[in-house]
C-alpha cells in the first residue's frame, strides 16, 4: 500500500458512499457529486485521500478525469483483513 491510510481513508462516510458509486462503473467528479449532499470542491478532496492510498484510480479522457474504482488497491485491503479469519 501507499504511505496513505486506506483505513482512515474509506472511516469517512462520504468516502464510502463515493467507493459505492464507483462500484457501478467510473464517473467523473461531477456526476459524483450529483448524488451527494457535499459540494464538488468537496467531492474532489475525498477523491484525492482515496487516491492517495490507492482505493481509487483517475484516468483522464479529454477535459474529463474519470475515477474508478482500484481492485489491487481493494485486493491489499482483503489480504490484510483475511489474515484474521485464516485458519491455524
Amino acid at each position: 500500500m501507499t504511505g496513505a491510510d486506506p483505513f482512515t481513508a474509506i472511516a469517512d462516510p462520504h468516502r464510502r458512499l463515493l467507493l459505492e458509486e464507483l462500484r457501478r462503473g467510473e464517473k467523473t467528479v461531477n456526476h459524483l457529486a450529483e448524488g451527494l449532499p457535499i459540494s464538488r470542491p468537496a467531492v474532489s478532496q475525498h477523491l484525492k485521500a482515496l487516491l492517495d492510498c490507492g482505493l481509487v484510480t483517475v484516468s483522464q479522457q479529454g477535459t474529463r478525469r474519470y475515477y474508478a474504482v482500484n481492485p489491487v488497491g481493494f485486493n491489499r485491503l482483503n489480504l490484510w483483513l483475511d489474515q484474521f479469519w485464516m485458519e491455524e
